[in-house]
């Protein structure tokens, strides 16, 4: 009750109400996110959140906006633009990986304001990398798409994972399926099959961030 009093006495708010439904989100997903869960949460009527945010859609590009205005602000200063692309692209990598119901969010809706903090993130360092400006549009969305490409994964992983399938062994039937291919037909899949299962997710995103920067620089006069 005493808790309960608490959170009665705190004014309502906007802020408020993202951060209660971030909290439902990371312990439930998207599903679990409705108003009259969230009215519990927060002590309160489904009319006074109605009075702050419009509906559900409204509320989840709310919190995504949130998570990744967080994890966009921590590349810092001081560093080369290269490097805060990789701390930008990390911190990203690390918010979905932390909050997976935000890649799915970001896979649905490039067009959301959080799609654009990260382009806006990724192309002011393009732009301080010396990259011409016709060629500026090219390098950031090629980053930006790596990096939604990442997200989409992420959602699609999220609902396999999230019920009671383990990722390694997933993975390692995977890499065995592999490996039983045609030699002729897929010699490649089958030599990096053995990868597969113990692959590092971060080591592998950084990796392909680091080959588009290699690109990038290798394309400037």
């Amino acid at each position: 009750m005493t808790d309960r009093n608490e959170r009665r006495a705190a004014p309502l708010s906007r802020e408020r109400i993202v951060a209660a439904a971030i909290a439902l989100l990371d312990e439930g997903g998207a599903n679990a996110l409705t108003f009259r869960s969230l009215a519990t949460r927060l002590a309160t009527g489904s009319g006074a959140i109605y009075w702050h945010v419009a509906d559900k859609q409204t509320l989840l590009t709310a919190a995504t906006d949130q998570v990744i205005a967080q994890a966009t602000t921590r590349s810092g200063g001081g560093a080369s633009p290269d490097e805060v692309i990789r701390t930008l692209a990390l911190g990203v990598f690390d918010a979905i990986h932390a909050h997976p119901w935000v890649g799915a969010q970001l896979a649905g809706d490039p067009w959301q304001y959080a799609v654009l903090r990260i382009l806006e993130g990724v192309g002011a360092q393009v732009e301080a990398l010396g990259v011409p400006e016709l060629a500026r549009f090219n390098a950031a969305t090629a980053l930006l798409s790596f990096i939604l490409g990442l997200a989409g994964q992420y959602a699609v992983a999220s609902s396999r994972f999230g019920g009671h399938m383990d990722r390694t062994a997933f993975l390692k039937a995977v890499a065995a399926r592999w490996a039983q291919l045609d030699p002729f037909e897929h010699p490649f899949v089958r030599q990096v099959a053995t990868q597969l299962p113990e692959h590092d997710d971060r080591e592998q995103f950084l990796a392909g961030i680091n080959l588009i920067l290699v690109g990038i620089e290798r394309s400037r006069p």
